[in-house]
């Protein structure tokens, strides 16, 4: 089949909305910011109420982390991705999988940013699945161009997923220590300026995930514009290795999808985040 951005647009979507050989996911999951944290809660409620046609759901929440972690996202068992993402119908040869979510940042929130979607298009290619792209602008770019929508549970025949895991794509917290003091290794920050400044990784640089993308076109930035973002802190240097970060491993795989689109492969996130870092005592903060 042909090869797919790794980004396509509502009209692309539209076209190819009958195509066999296309696999549409809604990844939505709700994250609030709270006086004492977050509240988190699974989108599949509404999805059962509206979701792009033949769209399948995948629940980040609760099928797709590992339950055996203290932290909340962390990559789940290979044996459990691969029951959960077969029971969905995810991962024949020959398919395409375009996965979105409601397109907003966090509940409440006007920045756009499908870091959910990004999420679960990163773990698809950390075990392996090539074919995946990002809806831009997600189910909210769709939904205000009036576009077609349907209601219930949707399904496709079970698949054979058959990929091999690429441990690179996932750093760990000894690997973050060994990067800070490697002039070869960048470390992005990829919360807001003020988390940021709040306490992070000594070293880190900061590219705030919800920069990138209009919040009245709901669109991403130009590549051009994106470069300039994103060269500023020599990011697409291919002979450096970045590693992204956040609080939980969610929206750093949105910098990291995009940074690939952008031609750095190089790229992985520290699937704990600072959520595992300022856990352990031990480890420095800068401020």
């Amino acid at each position: 089949m042909e090869r797919i951005p790794l980004f396509v647009s509502t009209d692309w979507l539209a076209e190819h909305l009958n195509d066999p050989n296309i696999r549409i996911v809604d990844a939505t999951t709700y994250l609030k910011p709270t006086e004492s944290g977050v509240d988190l809660w699974s989108g599949e409620e509404t999805y059962k109420k509206n979701h792009i046609p033949s769209a399948v759901f995948a629940d980040l929440l609760n099928d797709f982390s590992d339950p055996a972690s203290t932290l909340r996202f962390t990559v789940p068992p290979r044996e459990q991705f691969i029951e959960k993402i077969e029971s969905i119908g995810i991962g024949d040869e020959g398919t395409h999988v375009v996965i979105y979510d409601q397109g907003y940042a966090t509940v409440g929130s006007e920045a756009i940013a499908s870091d959910w979607a990004s999420r679960f298009a990163w773990q698809l290619l950390y075990e392996g699945f090539d074919y995946v792209s990002i809806l831009d602008g997600g189910f909210a770019k769709w939904q205000d161009e009036g576009r077609e929508n349907a209601s219930g549970v949707e399904t496709y025949p079970r698949s054979s997923f058959t990929g091999t895991r690429r441990n690179d794509l996932f750093v760990s917290k000894e690997e973050v220590q060994e990067a800070i003091n490697d002039e070869n290794v960048i470390l992005v920050n990829s919360l807001s300026q003020q988390d940021f400044e709040n306490g992070r990784i000594p070293g880190s640089c900061n590219i705030p995930f919800v920069d990138h993308s209009d919040r009245a076109s709901k669109a991403l930035h130009s590549d051009e514009q994106l470069k300039e973002t994103f060269e500023k802190a020599n990011l697409l240097n291919t002979d450096k290795k970045v590693i992204t970060y956040c609080g939980g491993g969610i929206a750093a795989t949105w910098n990291a999808l995009l940074l690939r689109k952008l031609g750095q492969t190089n790229v992985a996130v520290y699937d704990g985040s600072m959520s595992e870092w300022m856990a352990d005592k031990e480890l420095p903060i800068e401020r």
